[in-house]
C-alpha cells in the first residue's frame, strides 16, 4: 500500500451525504498514512444517510469553509447523496474549492451524485467522468463525456458512479495522491 504520511485530504461536505462515501475513503485514507479533515459551510456535525432513506452515523467536522486555506491540501474528496450534492453545489466557497483543485492538478475524488458540483462548477464540459447512472443526462447535457464504468479517470478528476465501486475509487485516489 502507499505511504500518504504528509498528505492531506478535505473531504468537502454537507449534511445528508451517503454516509459510506464518507467513512469508506476516509479509512483508506487514514490507514495510509493521510490526514483527513471533513469541511463543510456550517455546523459542528454532519448527518449521513444510508442510501437516501435513513439517517446514519454522524461525523465531526473538522473545519468550515471559512476557516482553511484549501490550497493547503493535497487532494479533496466529494461524497454523494442527493441532498448533500444538491446542497453543496449551493455553497459558492464549495465552487471555489473545486474549481481550485480542478486548476491545480491536484486530485479531486467524486463520487455518486457529487458530480452535480462539477455541473455547478463550471468544470464537467469536457471531461469523460461517471456518476450515479440517474445523472446521466445531467452530466451529458452539462456537456461531460458520461460513461458507466467503475472508476474513470480524467487528469486528476477520479469519478466512481455509487458505494459498490469504492474500492476502485479508494484504490485510484490513493493511488494518484502517492504521485503527486
Amino acid at each position: 500500500m502507499a505511504d500518504l504520511h504528509g498528505k492531506k485530504v478535505a473531504i468537502i461536505v454537507n449534511n445528508y451525504f451517503e454516509e459510506a462515501e464518507l467513512a469508506q475513503p476516509k479509512a483508506a485514507l487514514e490507514q495510509a498514512g493521510a490526514q483527513v479533515d471533513i469541511i463543510a459551510p456550517e455546523g459542528d456535525e454532519v448527518q449521513g444517510m444510508k442510501h437516501d432513506t435513513d439517517k446514519s452515523k454522524t461525523f465531526k467536522v473538522d473545519h468550515h469553509f471559512d476557516e482553511v486555506n484549501l490550497s493547503d491540501y493535497d487532494a479533496m474528496v466529494i461524497p454523494g447523496g442527493t441532498v448533500n450534492a444538491d446542497k453543496l453545489r449551493t455553497v459558492p466557497e464549495a465552487l471555489t474549492a473545486i474549481k481550485t483543485f480542478m486548476a491545480s492538478n491536484k486530485p479531486l475524488a467524486v463520487i455518486c451524485h457529487g458530480p452535480w458540483t462539477l455541473i455547478s462548477a463550471g468544470i464537467a464540459r469536457g471531461k469523460r467522468l461517471t456518476s450515479f447512472f440517474t445523472l446521466k443526462d445531467d452530466m451529458r447535457n452539462a456537456g461531460a463525456d458520461w460513461v458507466d464504468e467503475e472508476v474513470v479517470i480524467d487528469g486528476n478528476l477520479i469519478t466512481s458512479r455509487n458505494p459498490d465501486d469504492l474500492p476502485a475509487f479508494n484504490n485510484a485516489l490513493i493511488s494518484m495522491l502517492a504521485t503527486t
